[in-house]
């Protein structure tokens, strides 16, 4: 009795494109639809409260010049989407997410080359982003387009039950700030965010503490999507003390800055859920107290 050959199983062709303003809504539908997925399936709240937020954070992104979008499609229809900052000298990745009904075709590793690819032509020198520690196959994928784990990063929200530092004076940042906060970042970083600090200037959100009549640290925002640098824990104890909550999820601890990490913790904080930044090309170890956005 002859037997037949069954025809091999073809994948569906996937096309990775620029992505358009008009591409928002159904990547911020995919977008929160896969965090809420994975984390729920790890036991760990959504980064996103409601479709809404997250087509919010892809429209502003898609429509910023300061970032390279692209999308995902197949038969036409979009099933993923990745954005690169590139904002600074080092760039950002994410958010990065694949619609949960399209994944184990590839969709992760082409959205990620197409941003890495980018990067590289445009010569910069880096490239960052922050991974969910809970989710080992974005681990792996990350591991093997060529990024080191850097830095573990615990997500924390709350209010702190101290208000205030003493010998610490926070308040609203001002375009004359920018630049001695810009040399701050370089010294404890390497490089400044001119554009991003520029941005949360012009959006009310950025601060500055002072001690010593000296601008000592600033923040973009207190928030999953700001970032922090400072002069020494103090002057960042000064800053998250500053405010009755973060915005999103939370701010990004290193968890290695045990004296940081036990203020918080002896604050009221929580820890909502480990993540780990991750590099690729030029890292500086930072020279100073520092929280990461979930961009880098």
């Amino acid at each position: 009795m002859g037997s037949e050959i069954m025809p091999p199983k073809t994948q569906p062709e996937v096309v990775v494109r620029t992505a358009q303003p008009e591409d928002a809504p159904a990547s911020g539908q995919i977008c929160y639809n896969a965090f809420s997925t994975i984390n729920a399936t790890h036991g760990f709240p959504c980064d996103f409260p409601a479709s809404e937020a997250a087509t919010g954070v892809l429209s502003m992104m898609f429509a910023n010049p300061g970032f390279y979008c692209v999308v995902a499609e197949s038969d036409g229809r979009i099933i993923g989407s990745n954005c690169l900052d590139e904002r600074s000298v080092i760039r950002g990745i994410g958010p990065i997410t694949i619609d949960p009904a399209a994944r184990n075709i590839g969709v992760g590793r082409k959205l990620m080359q197409a941003v890495i690819d980018r990067a590289n032509e445009r010569g910069a020198p880096g490239i960052r982003l922050v991974q969910a520690a809970f989710h080992n196959r974005s681990l792996s994928l990350y591991t093997s387009l060529g990024f080191d784990i850097q830095e573990p990063l615990s997500c924390m929200q709350g209010r702190t039950l101290e208000r205030s530092i003493p010998g610490c004076h926070v308040r609203p940042a001002n375009p004359d700030d920018a630049e001695p906060c810009n040399a701050l970042s370089r010294r404890v970083h390497g490089v400044d965010r001119g554009v991003d600090l520029a941005q949360a200037i012009e959006q009310a959100t950025a601060l500055v503490v002072e001690r010593g009549g000296r601008i000592t640290g600033y923040t973009t925002h207190l928030a999953f999507f700001g970032h922090s640098t400072t002069e020494t824990n103090v002057d960042l104890q000064a800053l998250i003390a500053s405010v009755e909550s973060f915005a999103g999820p939370g701010i990004l601890v290193p968890s290695r800055n045990h004296v940081l990490m036990r203020w918080c913790l002896a604050n009221g904080l929580r820890v909502v859920q480990p993540m780990t930044l991750m590099t690729a090309g030029l890292y500086n170890q930072p020279s100073g107290a520092w929280l990461p956005s979930v961009l880098y």
